[in-house]
């Protein structure tokens, strides 16, 4: 079924009947909500049927496809994650939720790559986040739903199987593309910068990103063998010279500040319609949704939850992320 928007009632109707669910809602809501087989994570900002919704009410609601087999949910604390890889189906795919800002958002986000088997099957999945209004006021939660237990400090992920001649298969919609600019380094891994090396020399990269003017709702961009990779920039302290990121910057990875894009909504429709997409889950970027302003706007036909950050394997950063069983 296609993911849909909708009340309580009938979600918790749907985790009564046995039904396995990926959820999203605010943290008021989710904590209503009875055990059974579903993981969620607390965020208000939904792309539904009609377009982008903010809503403090409503349920956002993936139901597994008939194809998953067994199911099984995990529940990974900072010094665990890198077991995720091991309690995969040998055919299926996993689905991560992490808590905004917590020490399991930070080592996932650096240390994903480098994980033992990460790649051997499909993993995607996306950062729990609160309303915009209660940033640093409310704390983003992931719900383990087999106990209804919420987490603010471990990621909890849904392993699913898939049977002989079903395939999951994950893929991204990334809008940005390298500039024409400069080459951007670093001599360091991490969230923030203070230093960059541009075309190989060394600049305080406040103090750059300033003096060129840089739209900062264009992120930093990686092209890892033909797909970008955003790094989305948080904020630009001149005082300090630090510049701060929504993900992190790896040693010997060359990015560019991102080209800008026209018409986002034109641009999402051109890209979805070059194939069908029929995703069994798919999340979109908070920043698109701010940036673009997505209330009330349509992005393609593709529905999920909008997100503090997507993962397709690793962290991503204003990016659609989605999952198709073939």
């Amino acid at each position: 079924m296609a993911g849909k928007i909708q009340t309580v009632d009938e979600t918790i109707a749907m985790i009564s009947e046995g039904r396995r669910l990926l959820l999203a809602a605010d943290d008021s809501i989710l904590a209503q909500l009875p055990a059974g087989t579903w993981i969620g994570g607390t965020i208000p900002y939904f792309m539904g049927a009609e377009g982008g919704v903010t809503s403090r009410d409503m349920v956002y609601v993936d139901e597994l496809p008939a194809q998953v087999g067994d199911v099984r949910i995990v529940t990974y604390g900072p010094n665990d994650l890198h077991l995720i890889p091991t309690d995969e189906y040998s055919n299926g795919f996993s689905v991560v939720i992490l808590p905004a800002t917590s020490d399991v958002h930070v080592r996932y986000a650096a240390e994903a790559p480098e994980f033992s088997g990460i790649f051997n099957q499909p993993v995607v999945g996306w950062v729990a986040g609160s309303h915009l209004d209660d940033l640093g006021t409310v704390t983003p939660r992931a719900y383990a739903g087999t106990n209804a237990e919420a987490t603010s400090t471990n990621a909890v992920v849904l392993h699913a199987s898939l049977p002989e001649g079903a395939l999951a298969v994950v893929d991204i919609v990334n809008l940005f593309s390298q500039g024409d600019g400069p080459t951007l380094t670093f001599d360091g891994p991490g969230f923030t910068q203070s230093k960059v090396y541009v075309d190989g020399v060394a600049h305080t990269f406040a103090e750059y990103l300033t003096s060129i003017g840089h739209d900062t709702r264009l992120p930093l961009v990686a092209d890892y063998f033909g797909t970008g990779i955003n790094v989305s920039i948080q904020s630009i302290d001149v005082e300090t010279g630090e510049v701060s990121f929504y993900a992190p910057v790896f040693v010997g990875v060359e990015y560019k500040l991102a080209a800008p894009v026209g018409d986002y909504v034109a641009e999402f429709d051109r890209r979805l319609h070059e194939g069908t997409v029929a995703p069994a889950f798919a999340c979109n970027c908070i920043l698109n949704y701010v940036y673009s302003e997505l209330e009330g706007k349509k992005t393609g036909d593709i529905v999920g939850p909008i997100t503090f950050g997507e993962i397709a394997y690793q962290l991503l950063n204003q990016t659609l992320v989605y999952l198709e069983i073939v």
